[in-house]
């Protein structure tokens, strides 16, 4: 087939973040037996030789400049003017600063054209790019990576919104544009049954499939030894606002506690992109924030412990994901651990959970003190990873997707 994926963020490399890593594997997965055309946009800090990285994974590569800024700070009346917007278009702020006319008027012209089998959306903030009638030209599915209505109500719920007031006016209004765009599409994906039941509520008849997450099994290799010592990771990238929550709720709260027990504990934030708030960490004894690394995956490897504290975030995390397939034992959250099957009944122990400091603190402990549960969880995370989560399984059921009648 001629598939013609749309992907307003740049996914190369795929180190870059969750958002890019699903869409190059997935793309990489296609490419494989069909032709793929990847329509994308450049920020400012991506180089010539990444974009030439990326024109050796598809058949054609076309690039836009992203749109400059027009910021979603500003004064009082900049807000009331971007919710007004909001209210009237129906389409959120966050979606509308990627939009190109350029690249539209690209879209629009290949569609009518009829080149294309498959159009796919790669994250929901493309669909902006797809018109209702084009479903009468080809094929369209959005890959909706965590429902952005979903995610706000437990903003509000869990008590981490960065501004209440905003949310609990925008979350209707977000309700009203996720029904109204999903109902554009031929096929939806999303990558847990959390989202689907979510987005089912939505639209009753729509083909929803759950394709989860998976993991590069050369980028993040299971480790042969493990490191002992009291030392914990968090890996993520740092300008992003769960990611952001989680390690100072992590840094602020339960890491003092633990060093109460361990002095020596050190806790290592590795991702790129830390805003002030997170480099304002560094002042606290024992922690560390590294911003870009080269390798993630290092750091997984020398830490006896991954914390994955989420406390809002829809979707499977890439970041649980790969601490358990470098061998390195988990410790998370409900958030951290959403689609994943980890304890319980008949259930190989592959993760330890927690979601209240209390709970965080007793279960370091267990892994500090223990060898062998280190090592049992180390073995378990990765059999889980090797028989469910891997970009082969992923791509194999996206492909399933793009070519059903």
């Amino acid at each position: 087939m001629n598939i013609l994926m749309l992907s307003a963020t740049f996914p190369y490399p795929p180190t870059r973040g969750g958002t890019q890593v699903r869409t190059f594997n997935l793309l990489k997965y296609l490419s494989q037996n069909h032709t793929i055309t990847l329509v994308t946009q450049r920020d400012r800090d991506v180089t010539d030789a990444e974009i030439a990285g990326l024109e050796d994974c598809v058949d054609h590569l076309v690039v836009f400049d992203r749109p400059p800024e027009s910021g979603t700070n500003g004064g009082i009346v900049k807000k009331i003017q971007r919710l007004s917007q909001f209210w009237l278009q129906g389409t959120p702020p966050s979606v509308l600063t990627r939009y190109s006319s350029e690249m539209q008027a690209w879209i629009d012209r290949v569609v009518e054209e009829g080149k294309y089998d498959v159009m796919t959306c790669e994250h929901s903030v493309n669909e902006i790019y797809v018109r209702s009638h084009f479903q009468k030209h080809l094929k369209t599915i959005v890959n909706v990576h965590s429902s952005v209505y979903g995610t706000c109500l437990n903003q509000l719920t869990s008590g981490v919104s960065e501004n209440v007031l905003r949310d609990k006016i925008n979350l209707p209004l977000l309700r009203r544009y996720e029904q109204k765009y999903c109902s554009k599409f031929s096929a939806i994906v999303v990558t847990t049954e959390e989202d689907k039941i979510q987005l089912q509520e939505f639209n009753s008849k729509s083909h929803i499939a759950v394709i989860p997450n998976g993991v590069d099994f050369v980028t993040f290799p299971y480790r042969t030894t493990d490191p002992h010592g009291h030392k914990l990771v968090f890996i993520g990238a740092m300008d992003n606002l769960a990611n952001i929550d989680a390690v100072c709720f992590f840094g602020n709260q339960v890491l003092p506690e633990i060093q109460k027990y361990y002095p020596d504990t050190t806790f290592d934030i590795v991702g790129s992109r830390p805003t002030q708030e997170v480099l304002a960490l560094r002042t606290q004894p024992g922690i560390t924030v590294t911003g870009r690394v080269p390798s993630m995956v290092d750091y997984l490897h020398k830490a006896t412990v991954c914390v994955v504290p989420m406390r809002t975030g829809f979707g499977i995390k890439n970041k649980t994901l790969e601490a358990m397939a470098a061998g390195v034992p988990v410790v998370a959250s409900d958030r951290g651990l959403e689609g994943l099957a980890v304890d319980g009944d008949n259930i190989p122990l592959a993760a330890l959970r927690a979601n209240q400091t209390a709970e965080y603190i007793d279960a370091i402990k267990q892994l500090f003190e223990h060898p062998q549960l280190r090592a049992e969880l180390s073995h378990n995370g990765r059999q889980l990873v090797e028989t469910e989560f891997t970009w082969q399984i992923a791509g194999q059921r996206y492909e399933e997707v793009c070519i059903k009648k």
